[in-house]
């Protein structure tokens, strides 16, 4: 006689982002739930995104700032040295930190109960965790991601590391050849040449995050290459091959030599979801071509009562966007909301030094709607916060519908551009026309004090 599935009010598999919140929401509202997390706590952002990377980049700029103190009038006695396994040990530390912490609220909890293992489905409402059968009328998949690693000539023949590897790091490699010049892969090239090796960074379209403007490609591309930073664009036969030194990347680009030899190679190509052993088929839950889950405009599956959250759904793929996907469907379930992903405003950073912060469409999107439009932009040499921390690379651009005022997209290359363009956020999520900044009274001197004037100085597009 089969055992009974042990009954829930709902099931979460997943501790990624949205997961323990919703968890805490739930057991509030009285419900009974099972987390599932079959390795560690935290998802992708606490153990090898956002937090250690960015505290890697957190050194990398401490190594930045070292080399360049004789700017600044500031005297080190000797030459500055990176010691990687101190840096290593920072931010392993801090995974630790956020991993246990979150380990320890889920399993304090009341209402809450953990499970460790590997959660299958056998049927729409019913999982296996290494064999205890579990149910429930509401089930949400907080799966995440991991990255790719297409199919590519002599590949497996090779050693590479992905971004799990390289948080792990803990010496200085001599020459580090970046597969991928997109987000992901840009912040690593430029932290480990802050620490001291070596970087070319290999990329198979012609400019370096071609999602972006061509104008903030260019300048991202002029920061690298202005760090020692060797960029290979139009990559268009890529193959890899053993190595004395390591491992040959053949390139195959039209311009420079046909091969880069490095000593280790990073793979940034992109993420894939984690569905591809959960058993998605057995629940009839449908994913699209590259595995992830097809999920509506409230984030339900084609299987009623559950549910696709944070990297695992294809609706974003950020920390935020997945703590986002958790807000709606608190919002939905608890508190009678009608809130929608369809809604939301796209809004990013890439930390390079200095880093991009986006929000809304680019220049290139907004000029295919057709509408007329209004655009500023302004150097970050003219920025007088930018100018007193000797940090004025890049610049300040926004978009706006001419006949609505609207704010359609901007974007901040430089120093403090991930948070100021929270200004222009702010103001595009009240959905308020950009003449109210006409009035504001900034404070002097910052970043943001230079959106009004950015705005005032716009002109017609032509």
């Amino acid at each position: 006689m089969n055992d009974p599935a042990r009954r829930f009010d709902a099931i979460i598999i997943g501790t990624g982002q949205a997961g323990p919140s919703l968890a805490g929401r739930l057991t509030a509202a009285g419900r009974s739930v099972a987390m599932i997390e079959r390795r560690h706590f935290g998802g992708t952002c606490v153990n090898t995104g956002c937090k250690p990377t960015k505290t890697l980049v957190a050194s990398a700029y401490a190594a930045r700032m070292a080399q360049r103190a004789a700017e600044y009038g500031v005297v080190l006695d000797g030459t500055p040295g990176v010691d990687m396994k101190r840096v290593q040990a920072r931010a392993a530390k801090i995974i630790q930190e956020g991993r246990s912490g979150i380990e320890s609220w889920l399993d304090g909890m009341d209402g809450c109960t953990v499970l460790r293992g590997h959660a299958r489905f056998t049927g729409p409402h019913d999982i296996e965790v290494d064999g205890a059968k579990l149910t429930a009328p509401q089930i949400f998949i907080n799966v995440g991601g991991r990255a790719s690693v297409p199919d590519l000539p002599g590949l497996g023949d090779v050693p590479y590391l992905t971004n799990t590897d390289m948080v792990e790091l803990d010496t200085v490699p001599g020459h580090l050849v970046v597969i991928g010049g997109s987000y992901i892969g840009l912040e690593f090239a430029q932290m480990f040449r802050r620490f001291g090796a070596r970087v070319t960074v290999v990329e198979k379209s012609g400019r370096l995050i071609a999602r972006e403007d061509e104008d903030v490609s260019a300048a991202i591309r002029e920061i690298l290459e202005a760090e020692g930073i060797d960029v290979r664009t139009n990559a268009e036969c890529l193959s890899f091959a053993r190595h004395d030194d390591g491992v040959a990347v053949r390139v195959g680009c039209t311009e420079g030599a046909p091969e880069v030899v490095g000593t280790h190679v990073l793979l940034a190509i992109g993420r894939r979801p984690n569905t591809d052993d959960l058993g998605l088929e057995a629940a009839g839950i449908r994913t699209d071509a590259r595995g992830y889950i097809t999920v509506d405009d409230f984030l339900e599956t084609s299987v009623p009562g559950v549910y696709g959250l944070g990297d695992c759904n294809g609706r974003g793929a950020f920390t935020h966007t997945a703590y986002n996907d958790f807000e709606i469907v608190a919002a939905n379930l608890l508190d009678g909301q009608d809130w929608k992903v369809s809604e939301r405003l796209p809004g990013y950073a890439l930390y390079t030094d200095p880093p991009l912060g986006r929000v809304g469409m680019t220049e290139a999107q907004a000029r295919q709607t057709r509408r007329p439009l209004l655009i500023g932009k302004r150097p970050m040499s003219k920025v007088g916060r930018a100018v007193e921390k000797a940090e004025t690379l890049g610049f300040m651009k926004v978009v706006v519908d001419a006949q609505t005022q609207r704010i359609l997209g901007a974007a901040i290359l430089g120093t403090g551009g991930d948070e100021a363009i929270h200004g222009l956020l702010d103001i595009m999520n009240a959905n308020v026309p950009c003449t109210v900044f006409q009035r504001a009274v900034p404070i002097h001197p910052t970043v943001s004090e230079l959106i009004p004037t950015l705005l005032a100085e716009m002109k017609p597009a032509t």
